[in-house]
């Protein structure tokens, strides 16, 4: 299954960008990244199937386990692409939320965009080594 992220606005050359590199580069599992303007811009239509996750403060908070399962399943129900949508500074529009298989968030607190992808890449990372029961992640 790939794991397409697309997130909204530019990353450029930053602390942000080398922590999101890092954690992708590690991430065995096809892997495409996409940057659309802050406003406009067209999000790229998906492969058949797949699922669509929205990054929300208002989503649902998940353990890195739950996570991992989830992506489990979604790639043995044969899945073929599971879209991670970041918004800009003014998130997603409820259309796009009701859309959505899954509204997930990073916590109660608001995030800046950039720390939310730098996240989003350590927890694929994390999920698909969870996923390959690599012994890397320790559940606590």
């Amino acid at each position: 299954m790939r794991l397409h992220v697309i997130a909204r606005g530019k990353i450029g050359r930053s602390a942000e960008a080398e922590l999101v590199a890092r954690y992708a580069k590690r991430v065995t599992w096809p892997m495409q990244w996409t940057e659309l303007p802050d406003v406009g811009g067209t999000v790229p239509p998906p492969l058949s199937p797949c699922r669509t996750v929205l990054l929300d403060e208002r989503g649902k908070p998940m353990s890195s386990e739950d996570f991992a399962r989830l992506l489990e399943r979604w790639r043995d129900d044969g899945m073929r692409e599971a879209r991670f949508l970041i918004g800009a500074a003014d998130g997603h529009g409820d259309a796009a939320r009701a859309e959505a298989d899954l509204l997930l968030g990073f916590g109660p607190m608001t995030w800046p965009h950039l720390m939310v992808r730098a996240m989003l890449a350590e927890q694929l990372w994390r999920a698909t080594s969870i996923i390959a029961g690599h012994p890397y992640h320790r559940a606590g």
